[in-house]
């Protein structure tokens, strides 16, 4: 019974569903702003590991565009991207703290990775709502997606604490003006 009731929410324009979708055209256009500012934070960065680590990421988040085409497919959906407003601002802050940091500096680095966290945390957070959403609404193909994905984001924010707790803060906090 609670299977036939997922089936039916799923297939019906139901609000959740809206919601659902939504969301996804929202974190398709996040996805492809991040696309964009990885480029650029990998350019600004100082440290190599770093550099390698937003590179490897943005390569991942491609995968992810590609990977939220296919949920769309999935749903029966047009792959649609929304202006995401929470990444637009956090692209912005990005931007923000590249211009406000010495070039070369760790102190960037460190900027770069809080920046890049902040972003991390919104899709977390975001694929971790879509996920559970799609296995309500009976979306299995589209939950298995999402989860695969809401992971590569998780392994990606441990990634960057890493680098920060093991690499760049102490370097940065040792530098001078």
């Amino acid at each position: 019974m609670e299977n036939t009731t997922k089936r039916n929410a799923a297939q019906q324009d139901s609000p959740l569903k809206e919601l659902f979708t939504d969301e996804l055209k929202d974190m398709l256009w996040a996805e492809k702003q991040l696309v964009k500012s990885l480029k650029k934070l990998s350019k600004a960065a100082t440290a190599e590991e770093l550099k390698n680590a937003f590179n490897t990421h943005l390569t991942e988040t491609e995968e992810h565009v590609s990977r939220l085409e296919q949920v769309f497919e999935a749903i029966g959906e047009k792959a649609t991207a929304k202006k995401c407003e929470a990444m637009a601002g956090l692209a912005k802050e990005a931007e923000e703290l590249i211009e406000s940091t010495d070039e070369g500096t760790e102190v960037r680095d460190v900027a770069l990775i809080s920046a890049a966290q902040k972003c991390e945390h919104y899709e977390i957070a975001s694929y971790g709502t879509l996920r559970t959403l799609a296995g309500v609404l009976g979306y299995n193909k589209a939950q298995e997606l999402l989860a695969q994905t809401l992971e590569e984001e998780k392994n990606t924010d441990g990634l960057l604490t890493d680098l920060a707790e093991q690499l760049v803060n102490e370097s940065a906090a040792a530098e001078v003006k």
